[in-house]
């Protein structure tokens, strides 16, 4: 009989059915305390990063975007705030952080071109070619298996579409990577502790940052899922890294 695959949560190998379940756990029990997070980890440099995704995706009238793992609803908020008339789809596997979402008050004034959905990344409960663009901010490493993750992006990608993907990824400079990583291990498990009562989620969070691959390497997984005109660009020296790609 063959043994389940074992898969990286964090620091930890869990079976590969077990992840998407713990996963979940660790996000069901952030959400009230999700954007406060954000905000106090990264001194409010996320905001930026959103604001610069929204520079190179340069949203249009009518486009129909889907944010997957949208979490509270930053992304969707900003593209339709950037593209009258268009609409967007958030979803996420975590019912809990769409309804923080949906306490915002941007969420009010925008609720005629926002729907909340609850899904997975591996398997979007959406039609083939259905969305202009795909989006998907600080959640792809938390995805059990990332190729199935990119496939299903290509998928709900109409002809023409754009994949965009926000992730923490990897400083070029081995010195200043040190710095950022005794930073991380140090001080954000206890920031968790302190602001969310909840040091684990938060320590799991980190190690889950140093285990996503390098910049060159997922956009190799970009394009092996299919995707065409890959590039990526890194922010803040590359401790996050916005990449691109297209469905040709």
């Amino acid at each position: 009989m063959n043994e389940e695959p074992q898969v990286n949560f964090g620091e930890q190998l869990v079976p590969e059915s077990e992840k998407a379940g713990l996963v979940h756990g660790v996000f069901t029990r952030v959400a009230s305390k999700y954007d406060i997070m954000n905000d106090v980890m990264s001194v409010g440099i996320h905001r930026l990063w959103k604001d610069a995704m929204m520079d190179w995706l340069a949203p249009r009238p009518a486009q129909r975007l889907l944010d997957v793992a949208g979490g509270t609803g930053d992304v969707a908020f900003r593209f339709l705030k950037r593209a009258p008339g268009a609409n967007a789809v958030v979803c996420d596997m975590t019912e809990s952080m769409l309804i923080e979402g949906r306490k915002r008050a941007e969420a009010d004034s925008l609720a005629a071109s926002l729907e909340w959905v609850v899904g997975d990344a591996m398997a979007l409960p959406f039609p083939d070619n259905s969305f202009d663009v795909y989006t998907i901010s600080f959640g792809i490493r938390n995805v059990t298996r990332i190729p199935d993750a990119l496939a299903e992006a290509y998928r709900v990608l109409r002809p023409g579409g754009r994949l965009m993907v926000l992730e923490f990824s990897q400083i070029p400079n081995d010195l200043m990577q040190r710095a950022y990583d005794l930073y991380s291990f140090n001080v954000i498990p206890v920031m968790g502790q302190i602001i969310a009562g909840d040091r684990a989620s938060y320590q799991y969070l980190v190690e889950s940052i140093r285990k996503f691959p390098d910049q060159e390497t997922f956009a190799s997984m970009i394009r092996s899922a299919g995707f065409g005109q890959v590039k990526y660009r890194n922010l803040t020296m590359g401790i996050a890294a916005l990449h691109s790609g297209w469905k040709l």
